[in-house]
C-alpha cells in the first residue's frame, strides 16, 4: 500500500481548510434560502401530486387514491367540446399579442427610462410604471367598469357625449373586447417587465456610450448597437418564460373585467374560464385538473421547442 506523501496530504488539509471557509464564509446566505427552498417545495413539488387526478373519476367518499381510474377519458372534456376551437383559439392569440406587444412597450419604456437624468425622476416613473402591476385585478375590473358602464361610465357620459354620439353598450358588443382586454393587461403587466429590462439598462457600462457618441454615432445608432444587443439574453429568456405559458390565461381578465358577460363568451372564453364554469356547472374535479396538466405539458414542450430554436441560431442565449 502506497502512503501519502507528506506533499499531497498538505494539499489535502489546505483543500479542506478552503471548504470549511467557504461554507463558513456563505453561511448566512445558506440560512436566507432555507424560507424559499421550503416554499419552493411546499408550494410547487408536493402538489405535483395532484397530477394523478387527472386520471382519476374522483369520489370523494373513497379518496383520491382509491378512487378508480378513468384513464384519459377526462382529457376529452376539452377536445370534444364544441367550444374547443374556441376557447384554444382565444387562449393562444391573446397571449401572442400579449408576448409582443408587452415585450416591445416594455422594451420601449425602459429605454425611455434610461435616457432620464435625474435619478429622483426615474424613481417617480419607476413607481408609477410598477403601480398598476401590483393592484388587484379584481379592483382593476371595477376600474374598467367604471369607464364602460353604459349608463354612468366616463367613456359614455363625457367622451362620447361631448363629441354629440350615442353611447355604447360595452359589456354586449364582442367586437370591442379583444381591444379592451389588450389594452387593460398592457396596462397593467408590462411594468413588471420593463423594471426587469431596465435593471439590465443600468448594468450596462456607460464607456460604450461615451465612445460610440466619440465615432459620431446617433442616439438610434447608440440603441441599435448597443443598447439592443445587450437586452438580448433577458428578452429571451422572459420571451421563452411566456411561451410556456401560452396555453394559460389570466383568470381574472378573461372573468373578472368583462364582468363574467355571457354574450362576450365568444371573445373572452379561455381554457381557464372554460375549465372555471365547467366546473361550478359540473363539479368535476379530474376534469379540471386534466385540463391543468394538459396546459403544463404543452407549455413544458412549447419552451423545450422554443430554446431549441435558439440554441440553433445563438447557443449564447439559450436556456440550456
Amino acid at each position: 500500500m502506497i502512503e501519502a506523501t507528506p506533499k499531497f496530504k498538505k494539499n489535502t488539509a489546505a483543500a479542506t481548510k478552503l471548504k470549511k471557509n467557504a461554507v463558513r464564509k456563505y453561511l448566512p446566505l445558506y440560512i436566507m434560502m432555507i424560507p424559499s427552498i421550503l416554499y419552493l417545495i411546499i408550494n410547487n413539488y408536493i402538489p405535483m401530486f395532484g397530477i394523478v387526478i387527472a386520471f382519476k373519476k374522483v369520489n370523494f367518499t373513497k379518496g383520491i387514491l382509491k378512487s378508480p381510474w378513468a384513464g384519459f377519458s377526462n382529457f376529452k372534456y376539452l377536445f370534444k367540446t364544441q367550444d374547443a376551437w374556441i376557447i384554444t383559439r382565444n387562449t393562444i392569440a391573446y397571449n401572442a399579442v400579449f408576448i409582443i406587444l408587452g415585450t416591445v412597450i416594455a422594451i420601449t419604456v425602459a429605454i425611455l427610462l434610461n435616457e432620464i437624468a435625474s435619478q429622483r425622476l426615474k424613481k417617480i416613473y419607476q413607481t408609477v410604471i410598477l403601480l398598476p402591476y401590483l393592484i388587484s385585478i379584481v379592483v382593476v375590473s371595477y376600474i374598467v367598469f367604471a369607464f364602460l358602464n353604459q349608463e354612468t361610465g366616463f367613456i359614455n357620459n363625457t367622451i362620447l357625449k361631448s363629441l354629440g354620439k350615442e353611447g355604447i353598450s360595452w359589456y354586449s358588443e364582442p367586437k370591442y373586447w379583444p381591444y379592451i382586454l389588450v389594452i387593460v393587461n398592457i396596462w397593467k403587466s408590462f411594468g413588471y417587465s420593463c423594471i426587469i429590462y431596465f435593471a439590465t439598462l443600468v448594468g450596462i457600462d456607460k464607456g460604450y456610450y461615451e465612445a460610440a457618441t466619440l465615432d459620431g454615432a446617433t442616439r438610434w445608432q447608440q440603441i441599435k448597437h448597443i443598447t439592443l444587443p445587450f437586452l438580448k439574453p433577458t428578452i429571451i429568456t422572459l420571451t421563452l418564460l411566456s411561451i410556456g405559458r401560452i396555453f394559460y390565461s389570466d383568470f381574472g381578465l378573461f372573468y373578472q373585467v368583462p364582468m363574467n358577460s355571457g354574450v362576450l363568451y365568444n371573445v373572452t372564453n379561455t381554457i381557464d374560464t372554460y375549465v372555471y364554469r365547467g366546473l361550478l356547472q359540473l363539479g368535476d374535479v379530474g376534469m379540471s385538473s386534466a385540463a391543468g396538466f394538459y396546459q403544463a405539458l404543452v407549455g413544458f414542450v412549447l419552451v423545450l421547442l422554443a430554446n431549441f430554436i435558439v440554441s440553433k441560431i445563438d447557443k449564447d442565449n439559450a436556456l440550456f
